[in-house]
């Protein structure tokens, strides 16, 4: 299993994060890419966001896919001393499409709560003001 994580700083946008917060971002994701898709006259928020999301627990969503190349990515929500993060994990079953959008999705996440992002290679970027 491979993982990235999102950390809330304390300079981020919010400190704290639900699961309720996190769906209500990926619907902003699917809503913005239909947009530029319908705009360019293309059918795009289907190969944009191709997962359906689905409650597992009270911590964890599951993103599930019937496409061919993509099969599933796993975001979970934590605190670690004093900090909220985000975890994405990859299955061992995860495609190389899982993990492209995985880490699109790292990015874009981390870009609207301007957090710190552990990306799954191990580098890390910095979306919040330093």
């Amino acid at each position: 299993m491979q993982d990235a994580f999102i950390e809330l700083v304390p300079k981020s946008k919010q400190q704290t994060i639900t699961l309720a917060d996190i769906k209500e971002l990926f619907q902003y994701y699917k809503t913005m890419t239909t947009q530029a898709g319908e705009q360019l006259n293309f059918y795009y928020s289907s190969a944009a966001f191709p997962y359906e999301v689905v409650d597992t627990s009270e911590t964890t969503l599951q993103l599930q896919s019937n496409h061919d190349r993509y099969h599933m990515i796993y975001v979970g929500i934590g605190i670690k001393e004093d900090s909220s993060f985000i975890q994405v994990t990859l299955p061992p079953n995860a495609t190389f499409g899982d993990k492209g959008k995985a880490n699109e999705f790292c990015r874009f996440l981390a870009k609207k709560l301007e957090g710190k992002l552990q990306l799954f290679n191990g580098r890390t970027m910095y979306f919040y003001k330093r």
